[in-house]
Parts: structure tokens; C-alpha cells; sequence
């Protein structure tokens, strides 16, 4: 994989140069495999998805804050001579996703976000858990019940459960504080971004009214709700997400060049 601004990445070439590169972000304790083939080998589109510091194959301790994070994509963008790109994100990534909209308006040419919210509260009980070695299972067993829902298959909840497993604690302990201090509440009328917001309707990790907020507060932001889906609707629904992007692609324009 290459390497920009130390991140490692998966670059998919795909689609025209005329169009905005779209940028996958992944969610907490995950990587790129977390994205599913569908998304992430999309044949019309160019497609890089990125490990975030200290995940998958990127080097490093992971960020202390959501903010961190998006200072890192950012530098990630000019380093790869992005220009501009499409950032899509799966809860922590979609909390990246709108930090970058915010704060880097010019690296941004639409956002999508999917099962995230303007802020994601994490119950006192898995942070604590998480804190401690010999709790750290159930962490890890509360966060994957919460992601998953009984339209989710057993073998995808399997998957789950055991990337979540693989993720060491320092790194899932961070992730878990940087979500649990995000708020962007306040800030999303700010937003100028075309955006796009994916929920499934059986989300209790971040239940659909986190998507209706960002919907309703940020201009122009588009919903879209997937039936019985999870929090884990990017593994549960790969073909229906990656339609809904490709149509939200369409409707964005873009200017390559500086």
C-alpha cells in the first residue's frame, strides 16, 4: 500500500479524472478492510481508503480528537495532490468527514455520512470497561452488540466482532474518547459542503435521529434510510450504499487544478 503524509492507503483508479476522488474513512478501531469491496473497488469511481494514524498498516499512535484526526486527512490531501475529494465516513470517519468539512472547506467537494451523528456519546460503562485490561472484553462485547441487529448476518457479525477483538487498547480506549468529547451540534449550519446522510433504520449505536439532525441543520443535506439496517449497514448493505454514492456523485460538480 502507499504511503501519504504517513498514512497508508488503497488506491482504487477507477472513473474520470473530471470527477472528485472520493476518500473513505473508516470508523473506530478499524482500517481499510472495513470497507467493503463494493465501496472500495467501485468501477466508476476513484477510490482511496485510508488506515488513520495508528490503524491497519499506518504507523504511530492513534489521534486524541476527532480535530486531530480531520488535521491529518487534510495533510493527507495535500500530500497526495488530491486537490479536492469526496470524503465518506462510517461513524468516527463521518465525524472526521464533517470535521474536515468545517475546518477545511476548501479541501472538501461533498461529504457522505454514514451511521454517525454531530455527536457520538459513548456510554460511561464501555469507556470505563475499556480503560482497564482486564475489562477490555467487555468493551469490546458492548460496542459489537450495539453495532449489530438481527437482520445482520452471523457471519458478518463474526467479522465484526473479531476486528473489533484485534484492536489494541490504547488505540480503541483513544478512539472511544475522541467520539465520546465530539460535538458538532452548534457548528453544523456552518456547513457548506453538499452533503450526504446514509442511516439504517435499525441503528442503536447511533440511532436514526443523529442523521435526522445532520440532515435537517446542514443546508441542503440529503437523507437516506436503508430498512432494517444496523449500525454495520456498509456490510450489510454494500450494493445499496454504493448506489446511493455514485447517485450522490453525479449531483456534485468539480474543477480539478488549483
Amino acid at each position: 500500500m502507499p504511503t501519504a503524509a504517513g498514512l497508508h492507503y488503497f488506491l482504487h483508479e477507477g472513473g474520470s479524472t473530471l470527477k472528485p476522488p472520493l476518500v473513505l474513512i473508516h470508523g473506530a478501531g478499524g482500517d481499510y478492510l472495513f470497507w467493503p469491496p463494493e465501496i472500495r473497488r467501485m468501477p466508476d469511481c476513484r477510490v482511496i481508503t485510508l488506515d488513520l494514524p495508528g490503524h491497519g498498516k499506518t504507523n504511530g499512535p492513534g489521534c486524541q480528537s476527532i480535530e486531530d484526526y480531520a488535521r491529518c486527512v487534510a495533510k493527507f490531501v495535500d500530500a497526495a495532490g488530491l486537490f479536492r475529494a469526496v470524503f465518506i465516513g462510517h461513524a468516527m470517519g463521518g465525524a472526521i468527514s464533517l470535521a474536515l468539512a468545517h475546518d477545511y472547506p476548501d479541501r472538501v467537494a461533498g461529504i457522505g455520512l454514514i451511521s454517525t451523528g454531530a455527536s457520538l456519546p459513548i456510554p460511561t460503562s464501555v469507556i470505563e470497561n475499556a480503560a482497564n485490561q482486564s475489562t477490555l472484553l467487555l468493551a469490546f462485547k458492548s460496542l459489537h452488540e450495539m453495532s449489530i441487529g438481527p437482520q445482520t448476518p452471523h457471519n458478518l457479525s463474526d467479522i465484526n466482532f473479531k476486528r473489533l477483538t484485534e484492536t489494541r487498547q490504547s488505540l480503541f480506549l483513544g478512539d472511544l474518547l475522541a467520539c465520546d468529547r465530539f460535538n458538532m451540534v452548534d457548528c453544523l449550519g456552518d456547513i457548506r459542503s453538499p452533503a450526504l446522510v446514509v442511516c439504517g433504520t435499525g441503528d442503536r449505536l447511533t440511532p436514526i435521529r443523529f442523521s435526522e439532525t445532520l440532515s435537517s441543520q446542514i443546508p441542503g443535506a440529503a437523507l437516506q434510510t436503508v430498512e432494517g439496517a444496523s449500525h454495520m449497514l456498509i456490510l450489510e448493505q454494500p450494493d445499496r450504499l454504493a448506489k446511493l454514492i455514485r447517485v450522490f456523485l453525479a449531483t456534485i460538480p468539480y474543477y480539478p487544478g488549483r
